[in-house]
């Protein structure tokens, strides 16, 4: 599928690009290159192929989430240098 100049044109100015003339031609073959290759791609026979979303199964890395016993909230916020009602408090930020 062949791009024209006007087609370059049309895409740069939505991008607010301005290009030369040999920009706008080296861009129209290379787009009219990757639409080449799209539509040489759609030609393959994919019937009897399940769509996938990854090439590999995927399988949950991570581990159940199990509630256990952690620090006081008094020996947390020991050290913060502003701490009120058993939470961190940071300057205000406007």
């Amino acid at each position: 599928m062949a791009i024209s100049i006007e087609d370059v044109e049309h895409v740069a100015r939505l991008a607010r690009l301005a290009l030369s003339e040999d920009e706008k031609e080296t861009f129209r073959r290379q787009l009219s290159d990757v639409l080449e290759h799209a539509r040489v791609i759609s030609e393959v026979d994919t019937e009897g192929v399940e769509p996938t979303s990854h090439t590999l199964p995927l399988v949950n890395v991570f581990r159940d989430d199990v509630a256990r016993p952690s620090l006081p909230t008094e020996e947390v916020t020991s050290n913060a240098p502003w701490a009120a009602d058993g939470a961190f408090r940071v300057p205000r930020i406007v």
